[in-house]
């Protein structure tokens, strides 16, 4: 029938202005109403994997978020507070992302976030190298790395 997320984006700008509401509320609400009229109708389109994504890239989406309000609050106690509390560290995390777009959003992501910046990535592409402004247990940073971010993003582009 053709790609779902065009289909989707279509009826998100019809509903949007079929409502008079042509800003960014009424196309997040046309196309919440697109998908689930597409979600209801699936059996009628060929296999595909959007239904599954879309709800992925959403968890990412607001584990990113969230992520972002805890760091950023945290480096923002640290420097209205007298008593600094970073130590910062640097972490090799093992990837299990492979193309270029898995690590490209996995590193990007890690710097976008306050606290920590992604320097390098190993000739083989096994390693990315992370400095960590609060770096209490290495283990832990890694696996909040590797099983919190890393996996959503796994989740979300396969």
């Amino acid at each position: 029938m053709g790609n779902p997320f065009l289909i989707n984006l279509f009826l998100a700008v019809g509903f949007s202005a079929v409502m008079g509401q042509l800003n960014l509320s009424g196309l997040l609400i046309g196309f919440a109403v697109g998908y689930l009229a597409l979600w209801i109708t699936r059996p009628l389109h060929a296999k595909t994997g959007y239904f599954k994504r879309l709800p992925r890239i959403l968890r990412l989406f607001v584990y990113f978020i969230r992520q972002l309000i805890i760091s950023n609050f945290r480096v923002l106690w640290d420097i209205i507070t007298p008593r600094h509390r970073s130590r910062p560290g640097i972490i090799s995390v093992d990837l299990d992302a492979e193309t270029d777009l898995e690590i490209l959003l996995v590193a990007n992501l890690i710097s976008l976030t306050p606290g920590t910046l992604s320097l390098d990535i190993s000739d083989d592409r096994k390693q990315l190298y992370v400095h960590v402004m609060y770096l209490d247990d290495v283990n832990v940073a890694q696996a909040d790395i590797k099983n919190g971010l890393e996996k959503r993003v796994l989740e979300a582009l396969r």
